[in-house]
């Protein structure tokens, strides 16, 4: 063996090529080369410097090539980067997924969060997945903008395929003619903890996937095997990385504990039986011809390697070649547009702007085909104008993949019809995978169609499911007021009303809150509508002490709505509102035997929020009642809002007579639930 490089700090991750390696160092990416033939390193080049090195067993890992040549590498969770690019600051704060690419220094954010993602692999048509080496969801399915568990600064995450799967290591998806039929697309990772080499079967489901755990590849219950990678080799094994060491905890055990392997560790190389292995693909020395060959191969490792020499060659001595192969391709094979495929990955790596091979790739029969080629028309939108074009209308498409990744293509684009173009999939059922990509889109270009909403010009305001799923997505203030109008105009369908009304709860200010009210007041509002509006004022001023502008006291009429869940919520505001005005009349409601138990519950708590000693006293009054020990329990539990001592002296009396578990525990539950 020779050593290549040293005097490195903690490299954590290493990818061949371009001539050279480019390597993990701590808070750097490093490019080094040997240009005078003695296999070590005489080149060093800082490609990009500013990786956060919170944690070692974070810092900058799990370096891969995507189907297109890009560089992708990882960080995790108490990492914080910022990194300094010719255009402009990238960051990210937290775990998750960076690309990168060497030729232009274009790096950016492909995925956030996860605990510690060492795996991620690509699938035969560009799709990402993507493996926690420190949480529980088994295998990840990852798509542009996708966050997951511990993304910093996301309202809403998505969750892997496989929940309460233990944690796994490294990231395999299984091809060749070396193994089985049954396992090709198989996906093959580690988990460390347990000594085994774990598999599953992921299939297609709607927009996204569902993954299958099968009986394992390896397991023992020898403590020091701890396979933590994976890969396949050029002759169609399965290589297996083991750490070899019997203790694998950061602190829990002694640094120096005798049992700590600090010089072991192995390879596994595991073949089919009664198969032979491939021969090695000669890839370096073949000519441009036989390297496009090699993309019909069903070996993922031949296809990319043969698309990575192709790239190192560079355009002017592929592209001819690239064309020509293009143009023989046998239509009729069955993996025609596979083939097309990885033309057009090569076009790109190449930096090779192809229309018209798009434009093919893109009109594809197979959905997978057109969903990749989305991800290259939204690559090429500053080269190729006309991208936007190509992708808008295939947020319509029938395949619902292809639909995902236009909508998220489309977030990269500075259109007016961005968001009615991407609200195209709303015409069509969302899984939780494209729902969540509408949502993502929505937030992203807020700043584009947010203002044409508020000046009532958006194209959205004839279709109020289509805008009201953007308003709610974007969770701001500044989407109260259209909501409020569109409660007012009656144009929020039933089954909307409720996250609707939730919404303006958490940000509507008095005059939107105003306006439900006196909404809430006219007789032609549905009861149902009517409880629902006085619920959510009473959530505004719970939580942020908002309340209506106006006079209140009119809230008095709903008291005697023959609605009882309108009697309820209107006692419940009058008492947070503090409206004394009215307390004359909730005092005869919460006396008289012909008002309903519920409603004199309520009116218990609104004469304890209005306070004043005549309350007091009609509560303890109540407390002493007789011939209901439920409602004499309601006023011990509202006395509690007002004077707490007083309240515990009739909560002993009247456990005197209480005998039903159920009371004696709602007795006992007014001062355990108390806080302070």
């Amino acid at each position: 063996t020779t050593v290549f490089a040293d005097g490195l700090l903690i490299p954590t991750a290493v990818m061949p090529g371009d001539g050279g390696a480019y390597v993990g160092n701590s808070t750097e990416l490093l490019f080094m080369k040997d240009t005078d033939g003695d296999g070590k390193a005489d080149v060093r080049k800082t490609e990009l410097a500013g990786f956060g090195t919170e944690d070692t067993h974070h810092i900058l890992h799990t370096l891969r090539r995507g189907p297109a040549g890009q560089l992708f590498f990882n960080q995790s969770i108490y990492i914080h980067s910022h990194i300094e690019t010719p255009h402009g600051v990238r960051r990210l704060n937290g775990g998750g997924i960076w690309k990168y690419r060497p030729e232009t220094m274009d790096l950016e954010v492909v995925m956030r969060g996860m605990v510690n993602s060492w795996g991620h692999h690509f699938d035969r048509w560009g799709q990402s997945f993507a493996t926690d080496g420190a949480y529980g969801h088994g295998i990840n399915y990852t798509f542009p903008g996708a966050a997951f568990v511990t993304a910093v600064g996301m309202d809403r995450i998505l969750k892997g395929l496989n929940l309460g799967s233990p944690k796994h290591c490294g990231l395999e998806i299984l091809s060749g003619r070396h193994l089985p039929d049954d396992w090709q697309g198989n996906m093959i990772t580690n988990d460390f903890r347990g000594h085994r080499v774990c598999r599953f079967v992921v299939t297609e489901n709607e927009a996204g996937y569902v993954s299958r755990e099968q009986v394992e590849l390896i397991k023992t219950d020898h403590v020091a095997f701890r396979p933590i990678d994976v890969k396949m080799g050029p002759d169609g094994a399965i290589y297996i990385a083991d750490w070899y060491n019997p203790i694998i905890q950061h602190g829990e055990v002694d640094f120096r504990d005798p049992r700590r392997d600090h010089t072991h560790g192995r390879i596994w190389r595991v073949t089919y039986k009664g198969k032979p292995t491939l021969p090695r693909p000669k890839l370096v020395d073949a000519s441009n011809q036989e390297l496009l060959e090699a993309l019909k191969l069903p070996e993922e490792w031949t296809r990319q390697n043969a698309k990575n020499v192709l790239r190192e060659r560079g355009r002017e001595k592929v592209e001819a070649d690239l064309k020509a192969w293009l143009k023989a391709l046998d239509s009729q094979d069955p993996q025609y547009e596979h083939n097309l495929l990885e033309g057009l990955w090569v076009a790109q790596s190449l930096s090779s702007v192809q229309p018209e091979l798009l434009k093919q790739c893109l009109s594809a029969k197979d959905g997978r085909a057109r969903a990749a080629a989305v991800r290259v028309a939204r690559h090429w939108k500053d080269q190729l104008p006309e991208t936007y074009t190509l992708i808008a209308p295939l947020a319509n498409d029938e395949h619902p993949r292809v639909r995902l990744e236009a909508v998220r293509a489309l977030s990269w684009y500075d259109q007016p019809t961005v968001l009615t173009d991407a609200y195209q999939a709303l015409d069509h059922p969302a899984d939780e995978f494209l729902d969540y990509a509408l949502w993502l889109t929505t937030r992203e270009t807020k700043s584009i169609w947010l203002p044409q909403v508020l000046e009532g010009t958006s194209a959205l305001q004839k279709e109020p499911k289509k805008l009201l799923f953007a308003l709610t997505a974007v969770n701001s203030p500044e989407v109260a007021p259209v909501i409020t109008k569109l409660i007012q105009t009656g144009q929020i369908p039933d089954s909307e009303l409720s996250s609707s009304l939730n919404l303006l709860g958490k940000f509507a200010n008095a005059g939107d809150l105003q306006q439900l009210y006196e909404l809430a007041l006219k007789p032609e509002t549905k009861p149902g509508h009517q409880a629902a509006i006085l619920r959510t004022l009473a959530q505004a001023v719970q939580a942020r002490k908002m309340r209506p502008t106006g006079e209140l006291e009119a809230l008095q009429q709903l008291f005697r709505s023959d609605n009882p869940a309108v009697q309820q919520a209107a006692m419940e505001c009058a008492g947070l509102w503090k409206i004394g005005s009215l307390q004359q009349p909730i005092r005869e409601l919460a006396q008289s035997d012909q008002t309903s138990l519920d409603l004199r519950k309520t009116s218990l708590y609104a004469l304890a929020r209005l306070g004043g000693k005549e309350n007091q006293q009609l509560l303890l009054k109540l407390s002493e009642n007789k011939d209901s020990q439920a409602l004499a329990i309601a006023a011990v539990a509202a006395l509690a809002e007002m004077n707490v001592k007083l309240a515990a002296t009739q909560c002993v009396n009247l456990m005197q007579t209480v005998t039903a578990p159920d009371q004696l525990a709602a007795l006992s539950n007014i001062f355990l639930q108390r806080k302070g």
